[in-house]
């Protein structure tokens, strides 16, 4: 017979072991399936819900429509994830799209006037909002890398100041004043199929009243994919983008290791700026006008997409690839909720929600890997 005090038997003992080992094994299991698929899954299971809830959403017009009112949350999610990177935030690049959209069409109706052909205006007009928009990018750099102001001040200072300079601009009222041209490229479609098969490239076949074209990949989508894709590779594979990882991992280290840390800083709100300005004057070439506040809703979707994407607000993680998965989520939901009749206020509850949702996946893989 055992004594009370003795030892239980070591069997007992490789059992309970054994059981939590297993469940340590499961949990690790998990994490590593789930850890970077989860927002995939969450986006398919998604799409496939508003498929069922929202007539008409499973067609080739609701994804061309999904993708062409996403382009502007695509562009500044981009800019926001290089900044989140680093450890940073920029708050400004909502009102640094309101800005560039405005300026670009001045600029435009200015050559226009002066006699230039509609299509050289649009081109140097484009390029010249392009250089004017990198400054606001360069001011905050300025603050943050070499006088140590801390990126959530510097970027809503910034935020006040290209709210205010547009509102001086446009004396409170939309700018206008863009060609035909503008809207034929903001609206248009890489590719038109005319009835019995006839496809042209850029230019919407004349036919007949009452008979349509079909409509194939919005001009912006193209521009839009082609830039994110730019940028995305030099995240991941240029100099500039190990760097960048570095800084958001340990700013000491990348100190130590002779990193340009500043340099670094200055060129990462650069990038963040230009790609709103990017985003400003695809704006005004969609809606053929600009407005100071054009891109104010978007800031939440922008930095709600980076965190969806798996980037950690404490720098040294993220992707381009999964950041768009983010803004895909944040786009179904948006489009899906307009087609099934629900108020569109009900976005931002939900956007929260999921927002919410993301951290705390990402914590958990975090402790489980």
């Amino acid at each position: 017979m055992r004594h009370a005090n003795s030892p239980a038997p070591r069997a007992a003992y490789d059992g309970k072991a054994s059981g939590g080992n297993d469940l340590a094994a499961r949990g690790k299991g998990f994490a590593a399936f789930f850890g970077g698929r989860w927002v995939l899954i969450f986006l398919v299971l998604e799409t496939v819900y508003f498929c069922f809830r929202s007539e008409g959403f499973a067609n080739l017009n609701s994804l061309q429509i999904l993708l062409f009112y996403g382009v502007l949350v695509f562009l500044l999610a981009t800019a926001e994830l290089f900044v989140i990177v680093t450890g940073g935030i920029d708050l400004s690049v909502g009102y640094v799209l309101g800005f560039a959209s405005i300026v670009s069409i001045k600029i435009i109706e200015k050559l226009i006037a002066m006699g230039l052909d509609p299509g050289i205006a649009l081109l140097i007009g484009a390029a010249a909002t392009l250089v004017i928009g990198i400054l606001p990018g360069l001011v905050n750099g300025a603050l943050v890398a070499y006088l140590n102001v801390p990126p959530f001040i510097a970027t809503f200072s910034m935020l006040g100041v290209c709210h205010g300079i547009s509102e001086l601009i446009i004396n409170g009222v939309y700018a206008m004043g863009l060609p035909k041209l503008a809207s034929d490229i903001g609206s248009g479609h890489l590719l038109y199929i005319a009835p019995g098969g006839a496809a042209t490239l850029f230019q919407k076949p004349v036919v007949e009243r009452g008979v349509s074209v079909l409509e194939i990949v919005p001009n912006i989508v193209v521009v839009t994919a082609i830039v994110v894709g730019i940028f995305a590779f030099v995240l991941a594979r240029s100099r500039f983008g190990r760097h960048v990882y570095a800084i958001g991992g340990s700013m000491d280290a990348a100190l130590r290791a002779g990193i340009p840390v500043k340099r670094r800083i200055l060129g990462v709100y650069a990038t963040s700026s230009f790609l709103a300005s990017l985003g400003g004057i695809v704006y005004a070439f969609m809606y053929v006008s600009g407005k100071a506040d054009a891109g104010a809703s978007l800031l939440l979707d922008a930095i709600a997409a980076v965190v969806i994407g798996g980037a950690s607000m404490f720098g040294g993680s993220g992707t381009v690839g999964r950041t768009m998965l983010g803004a895909l989520i944040i786009a179904v939901l948006d489009l899906g909720l307009r087609m099934s009749g629900t108020p569109t206020f009900d976005k931002y509850i939900l956007v929260g929600v999921i927002l919410i949702i993301a951290v705390i996946m990402e914590r958990y893989m975090q402790e489980k890997a």
